[in-house]
């Protein structure tokens, strides 16, 4: 049905169900939609928005991390991307939520740590980690790039695996016997020397549940002999040595995974992280994927650890 515009009715809008809403609707197309009874606009943003009714909610999404480089000072896989900000959310509408999962660590020498998957909410979208160099891929055993790049093996010191502007930073570069670290939400990855593995890069701390945790740091490169790098604060893994295993990225904190000496395979990158801060008093109750739900002071907290939805 058209607008009808009438002295002493007022306006009338066109009225849809929200299974008969327009299948190609335009920028600015407005109606009321009789299973909500609301009036809504469509936008190239939210989709279909709820004019006039709608509230602010704060998110944090971090991207899964990804593997260390296999074998031989390999470096250390990057950390997931990570965003933080507020965005409103339109009443009577569905939000996907996607967590990404760790990417895997290189099983021989001449593979690379794979990377991260990526995780959303909504429109929003955090890049996977960027997977860490291996020695015998010759003649680029540089990392990958990511939300956070991953490191170069060692005898690679050219520039490492690049991170995404706004999500991460990159990895670092390769020395003799060195992985670099790879990069982390807070700093780049260090450098590998000639003996020793570089050092993740440290992630960033959030307050959103309340408690300040540190999330996304990089994944530490591998030494032969001597000083192994560090996983980056965040839930980086550290690199392995010779006689040392490498470890994986912390689960639900996009730490990136340690790069292997010796031992294969590498370190697993850790799995994302999707939480939603939401006024106590729009909370409706209504999501998917089984959220760990938790307040703090006028505000409840949807902790998404796998991928569901949450309706506003």
């Amino acid at each position: 049905m058209a607008i009808v515009l009438d002295g002493t009715k007022g306006i009338t809008n066109s009225s849809w169900t929200t299974g008969t809403r327009p299948a190609s609707p335009v920028t600015g197309q407005m109606g009321y939609n009789t299973t909500t009874g609301q009036i809504e606009v469509y936008n190239t943003i939210d989709g279909w928005a709820t004019l006039g009714n709608a509230y602010g909610i704060d998110y944090l999404i971090v991207a899964g991390g990804a593997g260390g480089g296999g074998r031989y000072y390999s470096g250390g896989g990057g950390a997931g991307g990570y965003l933080t900000g507020t965005t409103n959310l339109a009443i009577g509408s569905t939000y996907t939520v996607i967590v990404g999962a760790g990417g895997s660590g290189g099983a021989s020498d001449s593979v690379r740590g794979s990377n991260g998957q990526d995780s959303v909410f909504s429109t929003l979208t955090a890049l996977g980690g960027g997977g860490g160099g291996s020695y015998n891929l010759v003649p680029t055993r540089t990392g990958l790039s990511g939300g956070s790049g991953g490191g170069n093996s060692g005898y690679d010191v050219g520039a490492a695996g690049a991170g995404t502007g706004g999500q991460g930073n990159a990895g670092g570069s390769g020395a003799t016997y060195g992985g670099g670290g790879g990069g982390g939400a807070g700093a780049i990855g260090s450098n590998g020397t000639s003996l020793n593995g570089g050092n993740g890069g440290v992630g960033l701390s959030n307050s959103i549940t309340g408690t300040a945790i540190f999330y996304a740091g990089g994944g530490g490169g591998a030494a032969q002999d001597s000083t192994l790098g560090s996983g980056g604060n965040g839930g980086g893994g550290n690199g392995g040595q010779s006689g040392v295993n490498p470890t994986a990225g912390t689960a639900n904190t996009g730490g990136g995974g340690g790069g292997s000496h010796i031992v294969n395979p590498a370190g697993n990158g850790g799995s994302g992280i999707v939480i939603l801060r939401v006024p106590t008093a729009k909370y409706t109750g209504t999501t998917t994927g089984s959220p760990t739900v938790t307040t703090d002071g006028s505000n409840t907290i949807l902790t998404y650890t796998s991928s569901g939805s949450y309706t506003t």
